[in-house]
């Protein structure tokens, strides 16, 4: 038996390696390196502490890429979707603007993390995604504000989503939409949060 001392660096980084190969496991790789070399954390990560509270019992995650709020959760995204940030695959192929798959009044919560913003009838969706919720459900939202996010990336040269259809989206703006559709009321949110983002908790009526 050898009587040298472990290196306390070459261990930290045994244990290191370990977590993400348990967390990837789980379908919680939260870091990637995408083709322009930048490494980029899921939007969703950031917010998981804060949202995933709200998500109890039968619910989906729309457009999760991968990683999902809570691994429960019904992943519903493209075919092949644009954002590679996990490894949970695709469990129900379309749009998220179309949840036919399920009937009025059937869920508990739908999550979506910067998504909405991509659709240029937020209107539409967002009744779409109120839809099958049941009363009391409650629709969590995490998504960017506009400006503030081409502000950030035009400062850091993070690369710009080109899928963003709405220069003035913004918190104020979706709560302005779901109060026009007089469905819902806001139990909690925050603007302002993880640089240039913001969230929304609303609970069916």
């Amino acid at each position: 038996m050898s009587d040298k001392k472990a290196n306390p660096v070459r261990l930290r980084t045994q244990i290191k390696l370990l977590i993400k190969s348990f967390l990837r496991c789980l379908g919680l790789d939260i870091k990637r390196i995408h083709k322009d070399g930048y490494s980029h954390a899921s939007e969703t990560s950031k917010c998981r502490s804060r949202l995933a509270v709200y998500c109890v019992g039968n619910g989906l995650d729309l457009g999760p890429g991968g990683d999902p709020i809570i691994l429960s959760a019904v992943r519903v995204d493209l075919a092949s979707p644009y954002s590679s940030v996990g490894n949970l695959p695709v469990q129900l192929a379309g749009s998220a603007a179309n949840l036919y798959w399920f009937a009025d009044e059937t869920l508990d919560y739908i999550f979506s993390s910067h998504l909405l913003e991509d659709f240029k009838d937020t209107k539409t969706v967002l009744r779409e995604w109120l839809r099958p919720l049941k009363s009391g459900g409650k629709l969590v939202i995490f998504c960017p504000d506009e400006q503030v996010y081409r502000a950030h990336c035009k400062k850091t040269g993070q690369p710009y989503n080109p899928n963003h259809v709405h220069a003035d989206f913004s918190l104020g703006k979706v709560k302005g939409i779901l109060a026009s559709l007089n469905r819902t009321k806001i139990i909690y949110e925050q603007d302002g949060v993880d640089i240039y983002s913001w969230e929304l908790v609303a609970e069916k009526l």
